[in-house]
């Protein structure tokens, strides 16, 4: 299987806190890849990690088969690997649309937006009616609708989601999951962390579960119980 992201003995952190420990990722194209643990475990630094938003990182990382370890996080947006960060992040005195739009900034994207736009609104419906209605007067099930149409408006070949499910309802958490896991990938990948993992269960092509900093065997029952790790034993 060809791969889509490698990543290679990955360790990384904030300043002096080593949170991630030697972590080894696969994710081959055309996959959606669940990563599931308990907050404080390492998901979102992993995620964040791979496109260069932590103090310091060790190890290789490979999109679409090139290296990535040095460049540059918008370099990265710009060349098909997005992250969808949690919570909503969206800009609230921008219309719906124009915060859509802002996701179509790479030049090949911009051309095209009305179309994309078009795309993200037959995912979504209920944006269709509040494409002019400020994004900060919305309920907190369309603001991430939002988040996450804003990044589906670029058609990355590979999209990182941090807890989409975080903050929203059952009802609506499920919804937005069960639309990004039924996406034409169109040969890219799909890279998500969600700590409910009863959300994920049976949509991915696999799930993976983290625990202090590393990725274990998903057979491992106890491998996402317990409180976080201590920052005391982290300290590089």
């Amino acid at each position: 299987m060809t791969q889509a992201l490698e990543v290679h003995r990955l360790t990384a952190g904030y300043g002096p806190l080593r949170v991630l420990h030697g972590i080894d990722l696969q994710v081959g194209a055309g996959e959606r890849v669940g990563l599931v643990g308990l907050n404080g475990h390492g998901k979102t630094t992993l995620l964040r990690a791979i496109v260069g938003l932590v103090d310091w990182r060790r190890g290789d990382i490979s999109f679409q088969g090139r290296t990535i370890s040095r460049a540059a996080t918008h370099s990265l947006a710009r060349a098909g690997l997005v992250m969808i960060p949690q919570g909503d992040s969206l800009f609230p005195g921008l219309t719906v649309r124009e915060n859509l739009d802002t996701g179509a900034f790479a030049a090949r994207n911009w051309k095209v937006r009305a179309t994309r736009r078009a795309g993200v609104v037959k995912l979504f419906p209920k944006l269709g009616d509040r494409l002019d209605q400020l994004a900060g007067t919305l309920s907190g099930g369309e603001r991430r609708m939002v988040s996450v149409g804003r990044a589906l408006m670029a058609e990355a070949d590979v999209y990182l989601i941090d807890e989409p499910s975080l903050g929203l309802a059952p009802g609506i958490a499920e919804l937005l999951i069960d639309t990004l896991t039924s996406l034409d990938l169109r040969g890219g990948a799909m890279l998500i962390a969600e700590q409910n993992r009863t959300l994920v269960a049976g949509k991915l092509d696999r799930v993976l579960r983290m625990h202090g900093g590393k990725i274990v065997d998903s057979e491992d029952s106890g491998a996402d119980e317990g409180p976080a790790p201590d920052a005391s034993e982290e300290a590089v």
